[in-house]
């Protein structure tokens, strides 16, 4: 294993990749739909005269997926939000236990999020969606638990083969 890549001869490794890839690319394309979805919203409704009822379900859905399986990527990217004033000054052995408890926290939530947003999705399908009656209502909670079941797998892959950040498809796009 090399500086630039932690992990990346760990078996599991082109695994997780394709997962962290498929999270970048909903994430992307559910802001870029929304992004287009809610000008078109309100172009519908103060130029053409009529408000669309769909605009509206569909961009809040779409926020949904880009929040939770954004985030997963965010994590695996290292990019996530980290209060480190109460760590920072720790001694490297007090960092570490505070990093390991933070992770086990971490995977403790992933945990109650699948398994409660399942919960949610499994017992709200049979409901529908007034502006969009095709779509039932536990389909737009499906990113939650999938979002976190991959945040979750991403931070096993952190506790047991350490942080991903310099890995080259996490960094794509920079300059080496």
């Amino acid at each position: 294993m090399s500086a630039a890549r932690p992990s990346a001869g760990h078996p599991l490794a082109g695994v997780f990749d394709a997962l962290y890839l498929a999270c970048i690319w909903v994430a992307g394309i559910a802001i870029a739909v929304m992004s287009v979805i809610i000008p078109v919203g309100v172009f519908m409704r103060y130029v053409l005269g009529f408000g669309a009822q769909w605009p509206e379900p569909i961009a809040i859905l779409l926020m949904v997926v880009f929040t939770f399986v954004g985030a997963a990527a965010a994590y695996r990217a290292g990019g996530h939000i980290a209060v480190a004033m109460f760590t920072d000054p720790l001694p490297p052995p007090l960092r570490r236990a505070a990093a390991r408890a933070v992770e086990l926290l971490m995977l403790l939530v992933c945990g109650f999020v699948v398994w409660y947003g399942t919960r949610l999705c499994l017992e709200t399908m049979g409901q529908y969606i007034a502006e969009l009656p095709w779509m039932p209502v536990g389909v737009t909670y499906l990113a939650i638990p999938f979002g976190s079941l991959a945040t979750g797998l991403f931070v096993l892959e952190h506790m047991l083969f350490g942080a991903q950040t310099r890995r080259d498809v996490v960094r794509f796009g920079e300059a080496h």
